[in-house]
């Protein structure tokens, strides 16, 4: 029994050691509910899905705290480059160093780029997941050496994903940014901060960094069901906003792709994937676009999205959309797989 623990850990270090000269040697994951794999457990919020049925087809069943049936985008992508088929999240306890050595979630439901988005939702801010990131740097470096550490950090895949909170949870919820903010301003505001928060990475050592942009928000269940108007179609006023934005996005990262020596940095522009998931879901293999799997579809997320909602779908696969807000894993894996072929593949 010793002796096999022993070739154990062995064949644990030199998978580490190997590690270092992959092309990609772990995926670090900053962001929101898109992308967060279970932080919000250790979070005092109501912002959580660690309970049935979220996680229902997840790896026996088990509601992780990823807002989904199953596995999130990231997932899918650490599969891809050959790393582990879930990112843990940095604040589960029963994970380690070793575990977070190829792949760590520091993302954060409900969280945004800008703080007053966290603080409104009591959900852990970017530039708390930034010192995350530097606590964990520290302990790589102490785990596997400064060398090692700093070559893993160097090749590393930085993915980020937020942004739809604020403007939906947050600009178009609340009067505070309005007063200060025209929308086109309070675009610019937030990419500024992501620029900011790219450029720490950046400074921190990381060079292989994806930054995703919005999707047509305004095609989630919970939009449209608010748009009784307009026979819940989608709210164009939401897409017109995330399509502006990924264009203020991909401006910023032209330009820092020329300040920056040495980074590579992307936009993952997955506005029209995603939109035409939703125009053609039959195209895709769903039956649903307009309505999600939990309860009746149309506002449910969160702790009313629960094993007692008695409309719950019995096959996510036939919906884009999980709950109100969040993607069923088939769609997950659909745009994964298409962020990699398409945005992702310079890092393979």
């Amino acid at each position: 029994m010793i002796k096999a623990m022993a070739w154990l850990f062995l064949v644990q270090i030199l998978l580490q050691i190997l590690s270092v000269y992959a092309k990609v040697p772990a995926i670090i994951v900053f962001g929101d509910s898109t992308v967060d794999s279970g932080n919000n457990n250790y979070v005092r919020t109501i912002l959580k899905s660690n309970f049935a049925p979220y996680g229902r087809d997840f790896n026996g069943s088990q509601p992780t705290g990823r807002f989904s049936n199953g596995r999130l985008p990231t997932d899918f992508i650490s599969e891809a480059f050959g790393l582990k088929p879930a990112i843990p999240a940095y604040l589960d306890p029963s994970y380690h160093i070793r575990d977070f050595a190829t792949g760590v979630c520091f993302a954060s439901a409900g969280t945004g780029y800008d703080n007053a988005t966290s603080n409104f939702l009591t959900v852990i801010p970017l530039w708390k997941e930034l010192e995350y990131y530097k606590e964990y740097q520290k302990q790589l470096r102490d785990y596997l050496g400064n060398k090692k550490a700093n070559a893993i950090l160097s090749e590393s895949l930085h993915l980020i994903s937020l942004g739809t909170n604020d403007f939906l949870e947050n600009y178009y919820l609340l009067r505070g940014r309005r007063s200060q903010f025209s929308v086109e301003d309070y675009q610019s505001f937030l990419v500024g901060i992501a620029g900011n928060f790219i450029t720490e990475l950046y400074q921190l050592g990381a060079r292989k960094i994806s930054v995703a942009g919005l999707a047509p928000m305004g095609c989630l269940p919970l939009e449209r069901t608010t748009n009784i108007f307009s026979g819940r179609d989608c709210v164009e006023r939401y897409n017109n906003v995330a399509r502006d934005f990924n264009k203020k996005l991909q401006e910023m990262v032209v330009k820092l792709k020329k300040k920056l020596s040495g980074i590579r940095l992307v936009l993952a522009n997955l506005y029209d994937i995603v939109l035409e998931i939703i125009q053609s879901p039959k195209s895709f293999g769903f039956e649903e676009a307009s309505v999600a799997c939990c309860a009746t579809g149309r506002l449910e997320m969160g702790y009313i999205c629960n094993r007692l909602s008695p409309f719950t779908c019995a096959d996510a696969d036939k919906y884009v959309f999980w709950d109100a807000f969040h993607p069923t894993e088939k769609t997950n894996r659909i745009v994964a797989d298409h962020m990699v072929k398409h945005f992702l593949a310079e890092f393979d």
